[in-house]
C-alpha cells in the first residue's frame, strides 16, 4: 500500500484505512491508494467483507483544494466510487467525524454504511458553486428519497449521524466502538444475512414517485430567481436520478458538473473558499504559541459592546463588563439579556443555554475588575482621546501578560499603543456590528504588536467562530477604506444625476442585499459625519468632496433612527420609500455646482463602483494595510455584504478584465484625478499579463 492508505487482515475482514491528515481530503495519491488497497482486498482470499474506515479526526471531509481548477488524474473520484460499488465483496464505509462531499460520496457507493453516534454526513458542494459530482445525485436519492437528497444539497447543513440514519442514508449508528460494529456488520455481510446491495440498485427512495416529483417542482419554484446555477442544476440531476437510468444518470451529473465547474460564479465561490483559508495562514502563528484565554473584559456596553460580550459568552468564555456608573452597566447587561431572549425566543437556543450563557456575565462600573482577565477589548466611542484613557486604565489594572483590544474602526492602532504601559501587548480586533452576527473580525497588528499577540487573535477568532483577516495600521484598516471608495463614487453619480433608489437597486441587481444608501441610513449617517469631521483638515482641497451627507446631517436626518435619511422611514418600517426633500437638497447642491443631471444605465454604476473598490483594494496591497488582493475580498464578503458568488471586488474585477477596469478609471480621472488615477499595481500587472489572483499565492 502507500504511506497514507493501509491494508491489514482482522480475522476475515480486510480493513482498509486512511491516513491522510489533518482531513483525509480525496487527494490524487489518497485515491490511488485506495483503489490498489481495494484490488488488494478483493483478492485476498482471507478477506470475506471489507471495512473502509479512515485514522485521525475525521472520514474524507471532502476533496483536496489544492487540486480545485486542475485537470483531474486518474483515478478520479466517480471512477474510485464505482470501483467500490462493483466490489464482489460486502463493503462497509465505517464514518466518524465530518463526512461531507466527495467523502459521503465514497460512503454512497459501499455497500453499507455506519457511522460513529456523534458523526455527521453532508453534500455541500453548492456552497462552491458546485454539485455532488461522484455519483451524490444519483446515489443519494435512491437510499432517501427525492425530498431528503435535495435539501441535504441545496441547504448544505450537514445531518447527524442518528438523523441520517432515519432517512435511510445509513444503515447503522454505533452507540460505542465504531471500528468493531463495522467489523460485526461487515462479518453479517459476508456471511449472507446482509448480501452486498450496490446503491445503484436500491429503489427505497423511488417508491412514492409522485411525492419526489413533487419536491423537485417546489424547488424549482424557489429556485426561480436564484442569480446561481448550482442550485437548479442539483434539481436536475436529483430528477434524472428518477427518471434515467443509472449510467445515463451518472452521464447527465457529469456534464453538469462540468458546466458549473466552467461558470464563473463557481470560480468566485472556490476563490472565497480559498482565499478564507490563506487569509487564516500567517508568519506569526509559526513563529509564536498563542497565550491562553480563559476570561475576557469588555469596557463598554453599547450595541457594538454588547455584541463583542454575546460572542465572548457563546464560546464558553466568562466576561466582564465594564462601564462608567450603575446605570449604564445595568442598561448593558439588559440588553445582552435581551439578546438572548430574542434567540431563545426563535428557536435558535433554549432558555436552559441561555440562562448559562448569562451566568458567566458578571459587571463593574471600575476597571479594577479587569484584574483576572486574560484579554480585555475596549469598545467605547470612536474618539482618539477617550479611547487612550480607556486603554491606559485598563493597562493598570491588569496583569502583564494581559492583552488589551481596541475595536476601533478608522483610528491610529500606532497611537493608542503610545498610550499603555506595555504596548506589545495592544492589538486592534474589529469587530462588525452587530458583533455577534457577523463574522467578520479584522485584526490590526500595529507597530510595536508581539507576535504572540498577533497568535492569539488568530486563535480567538477561530474559538469564536470568526473569520479573521490581518490588517495593517491605516485609517479605515481594510474594508472601511473600500466601503468609503465605493460611497464616493456613488457620491459623485448622486452629484451627476442619479438618485440613492437607482444606485442602491443597481448594487442589489449585482448581488447584495443592501444598496450603499440603504447601509447608510440604517448604520446612522452621523457615524461617516463624524470620520469626516476628523478628518476635514487633512482633506486635500484638490480632491473631489461631495457634501450631501454633511448637509443631510446638519439637518439632523441621520437615517433610520431618524425617520429620515437618504429614504423616509414610517413608524415601524425599516425598509423606506424615496425621500423628495432629499432629492430636493439634491437638486440645489447641482444648481450650485452648474451641474445638469443625466440619467445613469444600471451597469454604469455597477461599473463605477466596482473600478473604485478594485483601485482602492490595489492601493491597499501596494501599501502592504492588505497583505494579498484575496484578503481585501474576504472583508467586503464577510463585513460587507458583497455578493460571495461575485468573489469580492478584486475577484470581480478579475473577471471583468484589468483592461476595463484601468478604462473606466482612466474615463473617470479628469473629473477627479487623486481618487480615479489606476494604482500603479494595476498598471503593473496589466503591463505583465497578470491578475489580482496571481499575488494570492
Amino acid at each position: 500500500m502507500t504511506d497514507i492508505v493501509g491494508y491489514d487482515l482482522d480475522g476475515d475482514i480486510g480493513i482498509i484505512t486512511l491516513d491522510n491528515p489533518p482531513v483525509n481530503a480525496l487527494g490524487h495519491e489518497l485515491r490511488a491508494g485506495i483503489v490498489a488497497a481495494l484490488d488488494t482486498a478483493l483478492a485476498d482470499k482471507g478477506a470475506e467483507a471489507i471495512v473502509i474506515r479512515a485514522a485521525g479526526r475525521t472520514f474524507p471531509a471532502g476533496a483536496d483544494i489544492r487540486e480545485f481548477g486542475r485537470p483531474p488524474q486518474d483515478p478520479w473520484l466517480p471512477e474510485v466510487c464505482n470501483r467500490i460499488e462493483a466490489a464482489t465483496k460486502p463493503v462497509v464505509a465505517a464514518l466518524h467525524g465530518t463526512a461531507l462531499g466527495g467523502g459521503f460520496e465514497l460512503a454512497l457507493a459501499a455497500h453499507f454504511r455506519i457511522a460513529a453516534a456523534d458523526a455527521v454526513v453532508g453534500l455541500p458542494e453548492v456552497k462552491l458553486g458546485l454539485l455532488p459530482g461522484a455519483g451524490g445525485t444519483q446515489r443519494a436519492p435512491r437510499l432517501c428519497g427525492g425530498r431528503h437528497a435535495l435539501d441535504l444539497m441545496l441547504s448544505a447543513r450537514p445531518v447527524p449521524a442518528r438523523k441520517a440514519l432515519e432517512i435511510g442514508l445509513l444503515d447503522e449508528v454505533a452507540e460505542d466502538d465504531l471500528y468493531h460494529a463495522a467489523l460485526a456488520l461487515a462479518r453479517k455481510a459476508a456471511n449472507g444475512g446482509l448480501p452486498p446491495r450496490p446503491t445503484r440498485e436500491r429503489r427505497r427512495g423511488f417508491a412514492d414517485p409522485v411525492a419526489y416529483e413533487q419536491a423537485v417542482r417546489e424547488w424549482r419554484e424557489k429556485l426561480a430567481n436564484s442569480p446561481l446555477p448550482a442550485p437548479g442544476r442539483i434539481v436536475d440531476c436529483v430528477e434524472a436520478a428518477l427518471l434515467l437510468p443509472f449510467e445515463a444518470g451518472l452521464e447527465f451529473e457529469r456534464a453538469a458538473f462540468e458546466e458549473l465547474m466552467n461558470s464563473p460564479q463557481s470560480a468566485a465561490l472556490r476563490h472565497v473558499f480559498l482565499a478564507e483559508r490563506r487569509a487564516a495562514k500567517q508568519p506569526e502563528l509559526k513563529q509564536a504559541e498563542p497565550r491562553p484565554i480563559n476570561r475576557v473584559g469588555v469596557i463598554g456596553s453599547g450595541l457594538m459592546g454588547s455584541g463583542i460580550a454575546v460572542t465572548m459568552l457563546d464560546a464558553g468564555l466568562p466576561v466582564t463588563l465594564i462601564e462608567r456608573d450603575q446605570e449604564s452597566l445595568q442598561a448593558g447587561i439588559s440588553r445582552i439579556e435581551t439578546i438572548y431572549a430574542r434567540a431563545a425566543a426563535r428557536g435558535r437556543l433554549d432558555e436552559q443555554e441561555a440562562g448559562l450563557r448569562l451566568a458567566r456575565l458578571s459587571g463593574a462600573p471600575d476597571p479594577g475588575a479587569l484584574g483576572d482577565a486574560d484579554l480585555v477589548i475596549e469598545a467605547v466611542p470612536e474618539d482618539m482621546e477617550m479611547k487612550k484613557a480607556v486603554l491606559a486604565a485598563a493597562g493598570r489594572a491588569t496583569r502583564p501578560g494581559t492583552i488589551l483590544a481596541t475595536n476601533t474602526s478608522y483610528l491610529d492602532v500606532n497611537a493608542l499603543q503610545v498610550s499603555v504601559p506595555r504596548p506589545e501587548n495592544l492589538i486592534g480586533l474589529h469587530f462588525f456590528s452587530p458583533a455577534h452576527v457577523m463574522k467578520l473580525l479584522e485584526i490590526v497588528v500595529a507597530r510595536q504588536t508581539a507576535p504572540d499577540v498577533v497568535a492569539t487573535a488568530f486563535a480567538l477568532a477561530r474559538r469564536i467562530g470568526k473569520v479573521p483577516v490581518r490588517a495593517g495600521v491605516g485609517d479605515g484598516f481594510i474594508g472601511n477604506r473600500v466601503l468609503t471608495a465605493w460611497r464616493q463614487a456613488a457620491d459623485e453619480m448622486l452629484e451627476e444625476g442619479a438618485t440613492p433608489c437607482q444606485i442602491d437597486a443597481a448594487m442589489r441587481e449585482f448581488g447584495f442585499r443592501l444598496g450603499p444608501y440603504q447601509v447608510l441610513d440604517l448604520a446612522g449617517l452621523d457615524i461617516s459625519w463624524a470620520r469626516r469631521k476628523r478628518l476635514a483638515s487633512t482633506r486635500d482641497p484638490e480632491e473631489r468632496y461631495v457634501e450631501i451627507g454633511d448637509m443631510m446631517c446638519e439637518l439632523g436626518w441621520f437615517g433610520q433612527k431618524a425617520g429620515k435619511g437618504y429614504y423616509l422611514y414610517d413608524s415601524g418600517d425599516r425598509r423606506g420609500r424615496e425621500n423628495p426633500d432629499m432629492l430636493a437638497l439634491l437638486d440645489e447642491l447641482r444648481a450650485a455646482r452648474g451641474i445638469s443631471p443625466r440619467h445613469f444605465p444600471a451597469d454604469e454604476i455597477r461599473n463605477r463602483c466596482l473600478a473604485a473598490m478594485a483601485n482602492q483594494g490595489a492601493r491597499l496591497v501596494e501599501e502592504e494595510i492588505a497583505r494579498c488582493p484575496g484578503d481585501v475580498d474576504v472583508v467586503m464578503v464577510h463585513g460587507f455584504g458583497f455578493p460571495r458568488w461575485r468573489g469580492g471586488p478584486m475577484q470581480a474585477a478579475d473577471a471583468w478584465g484589468l483592461l476595463q477596469v484601468r478604462k473606466q478609471l482612466q474615463e473617470m480621472a479628469e473629473g477627479n484625478p487623486k481618487f480615479w488615477t489606476p494604482a500603479p499595481l494595476l498598471n503593473e500587472l496589466i503591463k505583465n499579463g497578470m491578475k489580482f489572483a496571481s499575488l494570492n499565492g
